[in-house]
């Protein structure tokens, strides 16, 4: 039997300690984890929201402290709908970070493209981490295998999994990447710029590069996750 194959299980006998089932497989273990992150159509919106809110505004205005208070105060409020129904508020908390790093940069130059900027980098970062992760052999989504199994490294050593993985923090580097490309000459243009159609189409990328996009890199993830099932490797215990 190859690696790729077999399923490390715990005990001395032939029986197997219960597990969840549902992360028995690879495939299962990383489709989970995505759900996870993706927050669905709600999770989406509080994400969109707090964006839309601001390149509305300061269209409108031209002011980018009121375009920042808008924003801000919307996320805010869809903040404190999750916590009077006492669910989970991850993702206004993210957009209400991320608000305020764009405050920083955009209050600090006075220019509300820069409000952008942090997303950017942000963006470009994440795409050189996760591609060079790749590279040396160590594919970021072959941690989220290990955070199942107990070792974060034992699934290394199964070469079709590492290929597999490999494979999918490619997928998960994409919208990274489209979104530096499309986002960074357009925030160079929208940068001073007196007329606001460059600050709209830069706003308006963020918004469908967003969520959409990272969507469309999930089917695609989940696309290749359903066609095969790879075992997941665990660790033997004494």
């Amino acid at each position: 039997m190859s690696d790729s194959e077999q399923v490390w299980t715990g005990g001395t006998g032939p029986s197997e300690p219960a597990h969840d089932p549902a992360h028995d497989t690879v495939e299962k273990v990383v489709r989970a984890q995505l759900a996870k992150a993706l927050g669905g159509a709600r999770g989406m919106l509080e994400g969109a929201v707090p964006t839309i809110a601001f390149t509305i505004t300061y269209l409108l205005t031209r002011e980018v402290r009121t375009a920042l208070i808008v924003g801000g105060s919307l996320a805010a409020v869809l903040l404190v709908v999750r916590l009077v129904q006492r669910q989970n508020p991850q993702f206004v908390v993210n957009a209400l970070v991320g608000i305020g790093i764009a405050a920083v940069f955009a209050l600090r130059s006075g220019d509300a493209a820069d409000a952008f900027l942090p997303g950017i980098i942000y963006n470009a970062v994440y795409a050189v981490v996760l591609m060079f992760s790749v590279v040396v052999g160590w594919p970021v989504v072959g941690f989220l295998v290990g955070s199942v199994t107990g070792d974060p490294t034992a699934w290394h050593q199964d070469k079709p999994m590492v290929k597999l993985c490999g494979r999918l923090t490619w997928l998960l580097a994409a919208p990274c990447l489209v979104r530096v490309v499309v986002q960074l000459p357009l925030y160079l243009l929208a940068r001073g710029a007196d007329d606001g159609l460059w600050f709209a189409l830069l706003g308006g990328s963020k918004v469908v590069l967003g969520w959409p996009l990272q969507v469309a890199a999930f089917a695609a993830m989940a696309w290749v996750l359903g066609r095969g099932r790879t075992p997941v490797a665990r660790p033997a215990q004494a």
